[in-house]
């Protein structure tokens, strides 16, 4: 029987990556949008060609009550669940502390950490052998931000990731025994629409290059096989860790994401 996973925010960027990489070895994928509607079918229909069975399903990381009805959705098409990628993730305009304003704040920590927060409480629920299911694996998209405290301006963004980086350790040791993995992916400064204007500007690539000892940004099928690997079985004695996805770090503290 074939595999399912969710990818939350997964209508693009490594979401929409791992989500093709995945379909083309024989998962089943449940793709999760909250305002690329068009974008999550199109791809839907894209694996669904290849052979798969792939639906897209609405859902807010800001909304607990979306979030069950993404589950619950999961249930009804798929009737079971193996894995968890939470990939859904906003940044906010960089802001000295001093000009922190607490609405934007708090959206980004309710879509960055207790949006999944709740995908890991819904998807433990389903996957635990305590309480009757077959194990699982979760991966957790975090940041190398998280590491440094993020570029000038952008400690929020940093903190929001750094706190997903430690509840996966947490996490991971309390459902160990219950046949479930946790694992925590930091991606560096990566390719996709939330990069793009700031990849445009030839002194922000530059910045990137010279502050990544492999000298570019990466692409998000980068981080998707990563991905990939951690939930096959060849990753099957990892968990509670955090893998750096970053072309080598950052040589300087002020990096980028």
């Amino acid at each position: 029987m074939a595999k399912t996973v969710l990818i939350t925010g997964g209508a693009s960027g490594i979401g929409a990556a791992t989500a093709r990489l995945l379909a083309g070895r024989g998962w089943f994928v449940a793709i999760n949008y909250r305002t690329r509607a068009d974008q999550a079918a199109a791809l839907a229909d894209e694996l669904s060609a290849q052979g798969v069975k792939a639906i897209a399903l609405p859902g807010d990381m800001q909304d607990p009550a979306s979030i069950e009805r993404l589950f619950g959705g999961v249930d009804r098409e798929f009737g079971r669940l193996d894995a968890l990628v939470n990939s859904a993730g906003i940044g906010i305009p960089n802001k000295r502390v001093a000009e922190f304003d607490a609405s934007p704040l708090t959206r980004l920590m309710a879509t960055n950490v207790i949006g999944p927060m709740l995908c890991c409480r819904e998807a433990a629920r389903r996957m635990s052998t305590a309480a009757g299911g077959q194990g699982g694996t979760i991966v957790n998209v975090s940041s190398m931000a998280a590491t440094i405290g993020g570029r000038p301006g952008n400690s929020h963004y940093a903190a929001s990731k750094a706190a997903i980086d430690c509840f996966t350790i947490g996490f991971a040791k309390e459902v160990a025994r219950e046949g479930i993995r946790v694992i925590a992916v930091r991606p560096g400064v990566i390719r996709t629409d939330m990069t793009q204007a700031s990849l445009a500007d030839p002194s922000f690539v530059a910045t990137v290059a010279a502050s990544i000892p492999l000298g570019r940004a990466g692409q998000a099928n980068e981080v998707a096989a990563p991905i990939a690997w951690l939930l096959s079985a060849e990753a099957s004695f990892i968990t509670g860790c955090c893998l750096d996805v970053s072309g080598g770090g950052f040589h300087i503290a002020s990096a980028p994401r």
